[in-house]
Formats: structure tokens, C-alpha cells, sequence
């Protein structure tokens, strides 16, 4: 048989795979994450018909003459270039800008994955919408992350509480002017916190007397007499700095005692009431910040993300996860920012890097040599039945 015509049928199944992988990527052109995929030929072995010759005296070389078998899929390459953005608003829709995955969960197996459309279950585990796998990262002991542990099944419940903190120092700053009339009174008071996080409020009186400030406090259940506070001549405060009302040290050391001014005020203290989640933010190195009914934020905790050195190792498991081969090397898992991984931006998802225009010609391209090869066979199959018409 014609050796034309096993090249032609190498061909056709050579040019069919590369009709598959075109028409998944357009089918994937609006799943979010989806990296596209390109195939690559070579040609087969080749028969030789005549081996090369070297030059010798009075004669030269020769080529060697071969024909070629027909062709094969060398292999088809991941392509993991940058997805545009979409913005979406939602809090839990979470974007890689630059390298890396998320990791994902899925049984005792880890999956890598570019989708970043999380959602949350019954539990309060953030999760992939498709099959439930368990989003990884580190969680936050009482607001601090620590990226040095094994990661876990990353958990945003609702109603998460920030527990009670007790007040143990409270801060004042600011101008007494020194120039003010005797019997000027200036109270400044600031919210304490004990251990419950029930409120008191701290009311420190400010007097001017015939030889300067004294001070007054009283939080409701205590009061301290500190006395007369004496400024230096720079106007700085030397004394009291200190005093301590019931439990709490009470800092006055940046107060002042220039001429014209009366702007003392409380500052800060350390202490705070409890409360319960409201909602929550993510950072550009996946830390995870919630906001609670206290007015104040802390820290969940923070996605993983991982890494590898040949990301095109990677294998497709299907619901835009990858797995890891022999060839793409363990993953390396780490905060985002960090050993060549990209930063995270909240709520945007990344889209397909499918380019169309591209895949359409690839289309084209892949039909023709389709059918191309296709001739190929049938002049093949002319040629042959012309032999056969030898024979009458």
C-alpha cells in the first residue's frame, strides 16, 4: 500500500485533536479562570531510502533520501497568561493578579485552582460554588495569623464574635492654655472597658487656680486626686506624667501649657467591648479583615496560595481545578505577594484568557488541513485504483 496514505490518516487524527482542543477553548470562553490550551505537531519517523554518502577522492557527499511517515501530537501546552477582570462587588469574589493558585480541598486530596468565585456553606466554610471543595488558608488567633503552620479549612462564620477586652491604660494629649482665667473648668472624658466589656467613662476636670492647673478624675465608682500639674518652661509637662484609676494607668505626658490654646483631648485607651461580625474586606496579600458591630476590625484570616515551577506540569481535573504531576513539582504554599506569587484583589473574578480571533483562525486552519489530508487519501486511493485497472 502507498505510504501516502497512512500519512494522510496520520493527518486526519492529528488535525481531529486539534479540532477538540480548539472547540474546548471556545466553549470555555466565558468560564471564569479557564486557561486555554494550544497543540503542538511533529512529524513521525521517516524511511530511508538512501543513506548518506562522505566525500572521497575524485567524489563528493551525499544526502541521505528519506520519506516521511506522517505526523503526531507532540503534546498540548496550558497556556496560564493573565485573564481579563470582570468586577463583580461581591466580597467573597477573590482575583489573582500575576502567578499562583488557590488551594482548594477536596477529601484528603489538595487541588489548585485560578476561579475565585467562593461562596459560603451552612458552617460558615468558604467553599467553590461547583463541588463544595474547602478553600485553604490560615486562620486568625484573636486577630493574628500565623503562616508558619500547616493550613486549614478557611472559616468566615457569621456572627464570629470579638470577645471583651479590659481597659489597662487610656491616653490624653493636647494644649491647657496657661494664660486661661482662674475658675476655667475643662472636663474631657473617654470610654472604658472592663473585662465583660461593660462601659465606664473616665471624666478627668481640668481647674485653673491662682497657681496654675489641677486635675480632678473620677470613672463612676473611683476617683483620683492627682493635683496640680506643673509645666517646665518649654511648656512640657513634668508632673504628674501618671496616675492610676481603678485598674486603669491613665498617660498624660504629652500634655502641654502654652499661652492661647485649650485643645486637651482623650486620645485612646486599650480596651474594648465585644461584638459580632457585620462583614468583611480582603487585602491584596489575602489577609482577611472583618468588621464588627464595635466599630472595630480584625484580622479572620488570610488565603493561601500556591506556587510551582512548571506550572504547565499541571494536570486538569475538571471544575477548573489542577492537580499536581511528576513534572510540575510540589506546590509551594505561601501569602500572596510572596516567592513570585501575584496579589489578590476582591471582588473581581478572572476571566477566561480564551482570545477568540486567535481561536477562530486555529479553527480555520485545522479544517484545511483536515481536509487537505483528506485528499491526500483520496489521490492516494485514484493512484491505487489505477493499478488495479492495470488488470483487465
Amino acid at each position: 500500500m502507498l505510504r501516502s496514505l497512512f500519512s494522510g490518516i496520520s493527518g486526519l487524527r492529528s488535525h481531529q485533536t486539534m479540532l477538540d482542543v480548539t472547540g474546548n477553548n471556545i466553549a470555555n470562553v466565558n468560564t471564569t479562570g479557564f486557561k486555554s490550551s494550544q497543540i503542538q505537531f511533529q512529524d513521525t519517523l521517516s524511511q530511508v531510502l538512501q543513506n548518506a554518502g562522505g566525500a572521497q577522492a575524485g567524489t563528493g557527499g551525499t544526502n541521505p533520501a528519506q520519506v516521511g511517515l506522517g505526523v503526531r501530537v507532540a503534546g498540548i501546552t496550558t497556556s496560564f497568561t493573565q485573564g481579563a477582570s470582570q468586577l463583580t462587588g461581591r466580597s467573597t469574589d477573590m482575583m489573582i493578579q500575576g502567578d499562583g493558585f488557590f488551594v482548594v480541598r477536596k477529601g484528603a486530596e489538595s487541588y489548585y485552582t485560578r476561579a475565585g468565585s467562593f461562596d459560603f456553606d451552612a458552617t460558615g466554610q468558604m467553599v467553590l460554588p461547583g463541588d463544595g471543595a474547602l478553600v485553604q488558608g490560615w486562620a486568625a488567633v484573636n486577630g493574628v495569623v500565623d503562616t508558619n503552620g500547616p493550613v486549614t479549612d478557611l472559616r468566615v462564620p457569621a456572627g464570629t464574635v470579638m470577645p471583651a477586652v479590659a481597659t489597662t491604660s487610656a491616653n490624653y494629649e493636647g494644649n491647657l492654655a496657661s494664660d486661661a482665667a482662674v475658675g476655667t473648668v475643662i472636663e474631657r472624658t473617654i470610654d472604658l472597658y472592663d473585662a465583660t466589656g461593660t462601659a465606664r467613662e473616665l471624666d478627668l476636670t481640668f481647674t485653673m487656680t491662682a497657681t496654675g492647673w489641677s486635675l480632678g478624675a473620677t470613672d463612676g465608682t473611683a476617683t483620683a486626686t492627682p493635683g496640680a500639674l506643673t509645666f517646665a518652661a518649654n511648656g512640657l509637662l513634668t508632673s504628674p506624667t501618671t496616675f492610676a484609676l481603678g485598674g486603669v494607668n491613665v498617660d498624660l505626658s504629652k500634655l502641654t501649657g502654652f499661652a492661647g490654646l485649650d485643645t486637651v483631648k482623650a486620645t485612646k485607651q486599650d480596651g474594648q467591648a465585644a461584638g459580632t461580625l457585620q462583614s468583611f474586606s480582603l487585602g491584596a496579600d489575602g489577609t482577611i479583615t472583618g468588621s464588627f458591630s464595635n466599630g472595630l476590625k480584625q484580622t479572620i484570616g488570610r488565603i493561601a496560595m500556591g506556587s510551582f515551577t512548571n506550572p504547565a506540569g499541571l494536570e486538569k481535573a475538571g471544575g477548573s481545578l489542577f492537580r499536581t504531576s511528576v513534572n510540575s513539582g510540589e506546590a509551594q504554599i505561601g501569602t500572596a505577594g510572596t516567592g513570585g506569587r501575584g496579589t489578590l484583589a476582591g471582588g473581581a473574578l478572572e476571566m477566561s484568557n480564551v482570545d477568540l480571533s486567535s481561536e477562530f483562525t486555529n479553527l480555520i486552519v485545522a479544517q484545511r488541513g483536515f481536509q487537505a489530508n483528506s485528499r491526500v487519501i483520496t489521490t492516494s486511493d485514484e493512484v491505487l485504483q489505477e493499478l488495479v485497472n492495470l488488470k483487465r
